[in-house]
C-alpha cells in the first residue's frame, strides 16, 4: 500500500452516489441545498445564507494545497447534488485522517447517501492509501449521527470535553469514534450488505 504523502483530490464513485473533488462549479447547486439553518445545529460555524460563501472558500483554500480534500456529494439515483464530505486532519506520516464536514440536505437522510459515501472514503482510506487510523467526531448533543457512528460501527473512545465553542457561545463536547485497518473488513462487509439491499430495493 502507498504510503499517502497528501491527500490527492480524486474523484470516487458507486453506484449510488459520487464524490467530486469541490470546484467554484460546484457553489451554486451546494449553496441552494445549503440554504437551511437545521443542517447546522450541531455545526462550529454558521453556514446558511451569506455564511455559506466564507466556508465554501476556505474548503477550496485547504483544496489548493492538498491539506484536506473536500467533496460534492452526487446522488447518482436522484441525478442531483445531496451535500458534502471531506478528508480532514491529514497528518501523512502517522497515516491518518478525520472524516468530517459531512452535513447533507433532508431529503438525504435516513437514505442510502450517508452509508455510499462513507463505503467509498473508508475504501479509498484503507484499501488505497493505507492508512492506520481514521477518525470522525461528533457533537455530544447530536444523538442521530452518534446513532449513525453505533451503526456504522466505529469504536467509541471517549468525550473531549468543552472541546469546541459554538456559534450561540455553548461549550461543545465531542465524542470521538474510529476505525482502524483490522476492524474495516467486517465494517466494509455490513456497508455493502447494506448498500446491496439498497441497489435491489424497487425504484
Amino acid at each position: 500500500m502507498a504510503t499517502p504523502v497528501g491527500i490527492a483530490p480524486v474523484r470516487l464513485d458507486n453506484e449510488l452516489v459520487s464524490l467530486i473533488p469541490l470546484e467554484e462549479a460546484h457553489r451554486a447547486s451546494l449553496t441552494a441545498i445549503a440554504d437551511d439553518p437545521d443542517l447546522w445545529r450541531f455545526a462550529t460555524v454558521n453556514q446558511h445564507g451569506t455564511d455559506f460563501d466564507a466556508w465554501f472558500d476556505e474548503r477550496l483554500d485547504q483544496m489548493a494545497t492538498r491539506a484536506e480534500i473536500t467533496f460534492a456529494v452526487y446522488d447518482r439515483q436522484a441525478e442531483r447534488f445531496a451535500g458534502s464530505s471531506s478528508y480532514l486532519m491529514v497528518n501523512a506520516r502517522h497515516r491518518r485522517l478525520e472524516i468530517g464536514w459531512t452535513w447533507y440536505d433532508k431529503p438525504s437522510w435516513g437514505t442510502q447517501i450517508n452509508p455510499a459515501c462513507k463505503h467509498l472514503l473508508l475504501t479509498h482510506g484503507f484499501d488505497h492509501l493505507g492508512l492506520h487510523r481514521i477518525e470522525f467526531k461528533v457533537d455530544s448533543t447530536n444523538a442521530r449521527s452518534i446513532a449513525a457512528m453505533e451503526k456504522l460501527g466505529a469504536v467509541r473512545e471517549g468525550t473531549f470535553r468543552n472541546h469546541l465553542i459554538m456559534p450561540d457561545g455553548r461549550q461543545r463536547h465531542s465524542v470521538y469514534f474510529s476505525i482502524l485497518p483490522d476492524e474495516w473488513p467486517a465494517i466494509r462487509e455490513a456497508l455493502t450488505a447494506r448498500l446491496r439491499e439498497w441497489s435491489a430495493a424497487p425504484k
